[in-house]
């Protein structure tokens, strides 16, 4: 089966689980299109099914994932599909905090006209390696408020891998 991958990344860790999902297909003998919408995928591939990926900055998804929902919409809501959502909210347990990423998904799928299927809140990470000076401060001060150690010239990852294998894998059987 033909399914889609298409993703919106800041500082990777969406790219990396985007990644993950097409090589999860493709060893299972899918056949995944992988397709990074910030860089020129702005065209939908024909496909069975699609997997849309993005990260939570400041309250919303990228813009350009947006845009892409947006333009397909329709062609979206006529085959299965499923909405990663990554943030590092979604390590957590905090109930506000998940009502809000409950939120950020549905204000993006009404904004865009696009119904997803399955909506997955997906654990990211710390990429201290990819962050300015100030965004360094912040996201250190975020750990440091829900308590967290992170080496701020390093990375500490939450997504977990077991758990999003078997997701992409229920959706796929699903779709089949």
């Amino acid at each position: 089966m033909d399914i889609l991958i298409a993703y919106a990344t800041t500082e990777g860790q969406t790219g990396k689980i985007a990644r993950f999902c097409a090589d999860r297909l493709a060893a299972q003998g899918h056949e995944p299109h992988l397709l990074h919408v910030e860089h020129g995928g702005e065209d939908m591939p024909d496909c069975a099914a699609a997997i849309l990926a993005a990260s939570v900055h400041i309250g919303k998804y990228q813009a350009a994932l947006e845009s892409f929902a947006l333009r397909h919409a329709p062609r979206l809501n006529a085959r299965p599909t499923l909405l990663l959502a990554v943030s590092l909210a979604a390590a957590g347990e905090d109930a506000d905090e998940w009502q809000d990423l409950a939120r950020i998904a549905e204000g993006f799928q009404a904004r865009t006209g696009w119904r997803a299927g399955q909506v997955a809140q997906v654990a990211g990470a710390f990429r201290f390696s990819q962050y300015d000076f100030f965004r360094r401060l912040a996201m250190r001060w975020i750990a440091h408020q829900k308590g967290q150690q992170v080496d701020p010239q390093g990375e500490r990852e939450y997504t977990d891998w077991a758990a999003l294998g078997a997701l992409v894998d229920e959706f796929a059987a699903q779709a089949a």
